[in-house]
């Protein structure tokens, strides 16, 4: 490395040596500041209004005779349990506040609609796409469909600035728990979280710091993503069936895919081959064909990061996923292996 990379690099490291590396539970002051990826969020909710853009859904179909007291309290033991689903989001002279709200006030709504089955899923789509109020409305509600009296379809609905794809799995497990204890007439026996999400948000900000304070973890980061990603393009050229549109519509599909195992095994052979993981041979071939398409040999490719990188959070609903730019330079022809 050159000179300065050296020094950059040391600086990270004693920064980063003298912050606290666990996120702990701690004395929360009156106003908790918003972690940086719901900053974002909050934003573009504060400009856009409430909208389905950034809805989370999880569907339900539920057969047999169903305790719908039970039900409502298993949300409501659910909001309890994670308090970033009972957190609104405030506005302090431009500035968002997380603010929790009381366990007692917490109990998120859950409507019960009577429909048929040809009906349903123009009603769920209905009821996935309502927005949210971040100021004013918990960011988690639930609408039961009832088909007849033991066929119902549950929609639970949270908004993505306090949940992700892994927070799903979580908030499904802890309410199918909270379920079975409901309608057996007891509060669920849960182990109690480490942490809570204000805890963590408080915790970034205090090992990252101040944009204003260039030793900061932040700036430092900053300038490398700005170095890193210098002169990258703002889009790649592809010949596409269809026009870009000038507006996102934000729609979007899935396209199945099936790799059978003869091709599964062939992959997992070359990843061995070149001391890489699947993951990465993957990525290079969606690079080479991006490339080969006409996209030009400066192929950036975005992927999603877990962003839980201490273990307490590993059970916690919550906004931690972000979003890595993995740039290719296949600049000189490279052969697939390289």
């Amino acid at each position: 490395f050159e000179a300065p990379t050296v020094a950059l690099l040391a600086k990270r490291v004693e920064r980063a040596g003298t912050a606290r590396a666990r996120v702990v539970p701690v004395e929360r002051p009156a106003e908790v500041p918003v972690a940086f990826t719901q900053q974002r969020l909050w934003f573009l909710n504060r400009m856009e209004g409430p909208s389905p853009t950034y809805n989370l859904g999880i569907c339900l179909r539920l057969t047999g005779p169903l305790d719908r007291a039970a039900l409502l309290g298993a949300l409501h033991d659910v909001a309890v349990r994670h308090e970033s689903l009972r957190t609104v989001f405030l506005d302090r002279d431009g500035v968002p506040i997380q603010s929790v709200v009381p366990a007692d006030e917490a109990v998120p709504p859950l409507s019960v609609t009577e429909v048929g089955e040809r009906e349903l899923d123009a009603a769920l789509t209905a009821a996935a796409r309502r927005g949210f109020d971040l100021a004013a409305e918990l960011p988690l509600r639930a609408e039961l469909f009832a088909l007849d009296p033991t066929e119902h379809v549950l929609l639970v609905v949270v908004h993505h600035i306090v949940a992700d794809g892994w927070s799903l799995a979580a908030l499904t497990t802890d309410f199918s728990t909270a379920y079975a204890a409901r309608v057996a007439g007891r509060a669920p026996a849960w182990t109690p979280l480490p942490v809570q999400y204000a805890d963590y948000a408080l915790w970034q900000r205090e090992v990252l710091g101040s944009i204003d304070d260039p030793d900061s973890v932040l700036a430092l980061q900053i300038d490398h993503w700005k170095a890193a990603l210098a002169g990258l393009p703002d889009q790649l050229e592809l010949q596409t069936d269809r026009p870009r549109p000038a507006v996102s519509s934000h729609g979007g599909g899935f396209v199945p895919l099936t790799v059978g195992p003869e091709t599964h095994a062939r992959l997992l052979e070359i990843a061995r081959g070149s001391g890489a993981s699947l993951f990465m041979v993957m990525q290079a071939a969606l690079a080479t064909l991006l490339n080969r398409m006409g996209g030009g040999d400066d192929v950036p490719i975005g992927t999603s990061v877990a962003g839980r990188d201490d273990e307490s959070l590993a059970d916690l609903v919550g906004f931690f996923v972000n979003t890595l730019v993995l740039r290719n330079d296949l600049t000189g022809d490279p052969t697939f292996r390289e």
